[in-house]
């Protein structure tokens, strides 16, 4: 059975539950039967996103506002629906009013804080992962943290950000962009040993990118393995050959 046929299945079956709990009323003149019909109208919404589907998301969404002005989940999605199509003040809008229902609410505001580090309005990204942080049971507390890191990195404040990256990888180790961000501070720092020990363990997890092959390149020569820094060398001459990165190791030979 196809997704659309799936999603509109829940649909009918949720307004046949309310229909026959209320005795045959008609479940959109109740409570109940608005409230499940808007969260089937979100699930649908939800899964066309998921599966990229934009145009066709946002239909069953304004379905669901209809039934729910202030349903912070239609908004929400609408709203990471929107900054794909790159409506970008609609999408602010939409996560905004998304938030004033549902202003405590950690992944919405890690999700708005992502928007607005994209947009590059990084002190108000800055606010919104700072309170997403706040929630100790999130799931996903440690990319709050590693956004924070990253949004600390914008704002100039290495040593703010080498906070947060070390509490992301605090609640999960097994971060590449937060270890890569520790070793390229750590290097920076002069701190060898520890930038090398965590560009190990984020080359165990993930492809290497140009910035990667750069500074793996850089302790490879600190640390006298000539052969390793020639073929991360070329690799990234291979890769990545018309990157700053690949210039900068140029300029270094």
């Amino acid at each position: 059975m196809s997704f659309l046929r799936t999603a509109l299945s829940v649909l009918c079956l949720s307004l046949l539950v309310g229909c026959v709990s209320s005795g045959h009323v008609d479940p959109m003149k109740t409570a109940d039967g608005r409230d499940q019909a808007r969260d089937a109208y979100v699930q649908l919404g939800l899964g066309y996103l998921e599966r990229g589907m934009t145009e066709k998301a946002k239909q069953p969404l304004k379905q669901a506002l209809e039934l729910d002005p202030n349903s912070a989940d239609a908004h929400a999605i609408l709203a990471l629906a929107f900054q794909r199509e790159m409506e970008y003040e609609l999408a602010d809008q939409h996560f905004r009013k998304a938030l004033s229902v549902r202003g405590s609410d950690a992944r919405l505001l890690n999700n708005y804080g992502s928007f607005l580090f994209e947009r590059e309005r990084y002190n108000e990204a800055l606010e919104s992962f700072q309170k997403a942080s706040e929630d100790t049971m999130y799931g996903e507390r440690s990319r709050v943290f590693e956004n924070l890191g990253l949004t600390y990195l914008q704002l100039k404040r290495p040593d703010d950000a080498r906070t947060a990256f070390t509490r992301a990888l605090r609640l999960n180790s097994q971060q590449p962009r937060a270890l890569l961000e520790m070793a390229v501070l750590s290097y920076e720092g002069g701190d060898y040993p520890a930038a090398n020990s965590y560009y190990g363990r984020f080359s165990q997890m993930t492809e290497q990118n140009a910035r990667s092959l750069l500074l793996g390149a850089r302790l490879a020569r600190i640390f006298d393995n000539r052969d390793r820094a020639a073929t991360l060398g070329l690799q990234l001459r291979r890769l990545y050959p018309g990157s700053a990165e690949y210039k900068q190791f140029l300029a270094e030979q």
